[in-house]
């Protein structure tokens, strides 16, 4: 993820039905999309790509916590 708009710099996915996940991943990239986009879309059923909501739930906005880590060492 780019620290300043979470924008998906890179993605790698293995095993089955990886290449319908790369596929939605790609789309984001090339639109230059935050992650957060995939995070919040109402993605299709049944399909591998629904599995893109909770892992991006898990982690915290790199923009987020980029600029905590600003803050903080300007205080």
């Amino acid at each position: 993820m780019e620290a300043d708009s979470d924008r998906i710099l890179g993605f790698t996915a293995f095993g089955v039905g990886a290449g319908e996940i790369l596929a939605a991943v790609q789309i984001a990239m090339i639109a230059g999309l935050p992650y957060t986009s995939l995070r919040d879309a109402v993605l299709t059923h049944p399909t591998l790509v629904e599995g893109l909501i909770p892992l991006f739930a898990s982690v915290a906005s790199t923009h987020t916590v980029a600029n905590t880590r600003v803050t903080r060492a300007s205080a």
